[in-house]
């Protein structure tokens, strides 16, 4: 007789479409693996949607929030709320069975939108980082510079720039010049994987991560350079320890930010730029372990990038306790905080 442990393994040894010819093979995963990988997965989809909608309907709602800076707050918790909507519980099904079962048309439209919001999200975090350098090392000119106009600027080009890169990649199948044997040869049905040549494996991962996370690490060490220099004046002319302990803080605040975001995001774009050149030899699991690395990234975001502000801790009070419904708890004081 068999026991459970059996009787999954033997229904796990399948195809994604049985009965059909060229169908592909379905994973062959423990239940423990199975278990925990929904566990992982649908952890991180829940999390990203919640914590991204608390952004969202914080600075919708209070009327003191709506600021050039918040604005790009807003917009990158709506790109990662997308992500976390329309993208990872999709892909949550194909990493964990190994198949697609959604239909090929929806497939290039899941890559569109998975390659452009991933994109948006990074370059949303690239503009707060432009933000963050003007309110730390150009304080003075800082509401001159960053105007709503500008910050209409920069989410034009976090909207639009990776959507059109995206879109004309996938559509135009320029990923695949060169390959389509190899794709030919992989392919059957119930499959939905993006494959790039070795030419746009690079421009792509040049695009929607190097050039603006090296841009990004690069503004973020020269605002912690500025920020130290600072503190160290204020703590020679006051010879108080508050400035070291605000040099402390801000340290810590831009070690997480840079830390987070390579720490998500170097490990697929550097197995993308390297699989071409090894015949696409990557095994699915660490491609899968990559790809929710790099999602989790819009899960931590909002932790990243408003908690750390006061007004945000404040309005997840008033959300929690219900009290957004009062008019009055639309005139908190806002607490700003660089």
């Amino acid at each position: 007789m068999m026991n459970s442990s059996d009787l999954w393994s033997k229904q796990n040894i399948n195809n994604c479409f049985e009965f059909v010819n060229s169908s592909c093979p379905k994973s062959n995963r423990s239940l423990t693996s199975y278990l925990t990988m929904c566990f992982v997965m649908f952890g991180a989809i829940i999390l990203t949607i919640v914590g991204n909608l608390v952004v969202i309907i914080s600075v919708s709602h209070f009327k003191q929030l709506h600021t050039p800076t918040n604005f790009l707050i807003l917009s990158l918790a709506i790109t990662d709320f997308l992500l976390g909507l329309l993208v990872m519980p999709y892909s949550m099904v194909r990493s964990i069975t190994s198949c697609w079962y959604f239909g090929d048309i929806f497939c290039k439209m899941h890559s569109c939108f998975d390659i452009m919001l991933c994109t948006t999200s990074i370059f949303h975090l690239f503009f707060i980082s432009v933000d963050r350098y003007y309110a730390v090392c150009h304080p003075l000119h800082y509401f001159r510079k960053i105007t709503t106009s500008v910050i209409e600027v920069c989410l034009f080009i976090s909207w639009s720039v990776p959507c059109i890169y995206a879109f004309g990649v996938v559509l135009s199948n320029v990923n695949v010049e060169g390959i389509q044997d190899y794709v030919a040869s992989v392919s059957c049905i119930g499959s939905c994987s993006l494959l790039f040549n070795k030419l746009w494996a690079a421009i792509s991962s040049l695009i929607s991560f190097f050039i603006p996370g090296a841009l990004m690490i690069g503004i973020y060490i020269h605002i912690f350079s500025v920020a130290r220099k600072q503190a160290k004046l204020i703590h020679n002319q006051t010879k108080s320890k508050s400035s070291l302990k605000g040099e402390s803080k801000a340290a810590k605040t831009l070690s997480i930010v840079m830390g987070v975001f390579i720490l998500c995001w170097l490990p697929f774009f550097t197995v993308t730029t390297v699989d071409p050149h090894l015949n696409f030899s990557t095994s699915e699991d660490i491609y899968n372990a990559v790809l929710w690395l790099g999602y989790i990234n819009s899960t931590l975001n909002p932790i990243i990038y408003a908690l750390f502000y006061p007004w945000f801790r404040k309005s997840v009070g008033f959300i929690i306790t219900g009290n957004i419904f009062n008019v009055e708890s639309s005139s908190f004081n806002v607490i700003h905080e660089v």
